[in-house]
């Protein structure tokens, strides 16, 4: 068993935060084109950006995830776009809000095409590079947001990017997505030694129906770790090894993969994001079910802490009932603190989003303009119930969870 130190934050504070939705995958239409799917503009965020970081201080917070939009600053090798990101960064900095650059959320510029691209990681890694050169102040970062996610939706479900619906496919997008992470991190850090890397990631757990499901049901409680594993150098199950190596991943690759993640992981922080969704029923056969909250987020995320030995930061939750919304925020909370007592280094937690979203109800495949009531706020930028709620949390703890500054045992290789 080997110790590390981390690089965590300075201070004193405990990062509470929110984020600006900007989720951007293409989809593909019913007469066989696609369209590109952006929140930031669903949600007004372009037309009213610095009313949003107001409110963000309105409510008390410090941090925020938000970043640029990847697809429409990369606008070519060598070629940015900064003119809107030097404006939301520079009232950022104004402001004294804190960001964690969100550098890609679900979507690829147009000219690199889809998750699938051999080049991608490359590329990224460019524009990361270029990032953090042109707002080298900018600490936090999460390089690829919800990579297990992105690479299910995208190439094992069908939904967004490539549309693709099989395991080679879904293998080729994770490994394309943890490699671009990894290039990235790499990247930063010759700019900014002192960077810290906050990967959000979904915190999955699947519960077999019936004891007939319990073969499936590990097959996917192994899968759903394998974008930390990739990113963090650790190595995986046996089962999960024959099945990269069945779905496209060399040796070699895999190897690169322990050496390269393993030697990041002092400058990284988990972060896990739960929803009520997170959770699901497994038959034996057919399609799996929904089924709400069992476990919840203290159990998983105690799962996948303890395989990890990393420091925590609870990176999005959010409830799509307004009325509940206030309720769920604080048994969220709950579960943190739970957590925290129990000795695991917590370092924030983060209501997602500042405001409310746009046909997450669809998860983005159609383009019906559905509000979906998530946020601290509504679109008209009204507080909701669980806004004021947050902003009674974050006075009543702020001065009293210091953010933990020490050692983290990481569990063997």
């Amino acid at each position: 068993m080997s110790i590390h130190k981390h690089r965590v934050p300075p201070g004193n504070r405990f990062m509470f935060a929110t984020g600006i939705e900007n989720s951007c995958p293409t989809v593909k239409d019913r007469n066989g084109g696609s369209f590109r799917v952006d929140e930031m503009a669903k949600c007004g965020f372009y037309e009213r950006w610095k009313e949003d970081f107001h409110l963000v201080r309105e409510i008390g917070l410090e941090y925020l995830r938000y970043g640029p939009q990847y697809y429409a600053v990369h606008q070519g090798p060598g070629k940015y776009d900064w003119s809107f990101c030097d404006e939301t960064f520079a009232e950022l900095q104004r402001l004294h809000i804190t960001p964690i650059a969100d550098m890609c959320h679900f979507g690829v510029p147009d000219w690199i095409g889809d998750l699938q691209n051999p080049d991608l990681p490359k590329l990224f890694a460019e524009y990361a590079l270029a990032v953090i050169q042109r707002y080298p102040w900018v600490r936090f970062i999460t390089p690829v947001n919800e990579i297990f996610i992105c690479a299910q939706f995208s190439a094992l479900l069908g939904w967004w990017n490539e549309s693709l619906k099989c395991d080679k496919a879904f293998v080729n997008a994770l490994k394309h997505l943890c490699r671009a992470t990894i290039l990235a991190e790499e990247a930063i850090l010759t700019v900014n030694e002192d960077a810290i890397f906050v990967q959000s990631e979904s915190t999955e757990y699947w519960h077999a129906k019936d004891p007939s499901a319990a073969e499936r049901t590990e097959f996917f409680n192994l899968r759903r770790f394998l974008s930390f594993d990739l990113c963090y150098g650790k190595h995986v199950d046996s089962r999960m090894l024959e099945y990269l190596m069945d779905n496209g991943m060399t040796r070699e690759e895999y190897h690169w993969f322990m050496r390269h993640g393993l030697a990041l992981r002092r400058h990284c922080v988990m972060g896990n994001d739960y929803y009520f969704t997170n959770e699901h029923i497994v038959p034996a056969h057919g399609d799996i079910e929904g089924q709400g909250e069992i476990f919840g987020y203290y159990i998983l995320t105690e799962q996948y802490q303890r395989r990890y030995g990393l420091p925590v930061m609870h990176t999005e939750t959010n409830l799509a009932e307004p009325d509940k919304a206030p309720a769920w925020l604080f048994k969220e909370w709950c579960n943190m603190l739970m957590l925290k007592n129990s000795g695991i280094p917590i370092l924030g937690f983060t209501w997602y989003s500042l405001t409310d979203q746009v046909d997450w109800d669809t998860q983005l495949r159609e383009n019906n303009g559905n509000v979906n009531e998530l946020g601290l706020y509504d679109l008209n930028r009204k507080i909701r119930p669980v806004g004021e709620r947050y902003k009674q949390l974050v006075r009543e703890w702020s001065e009293v969870l210091p953010k933990d500054c020490y050692s983290v045992v990481q569990p063997p290789i």
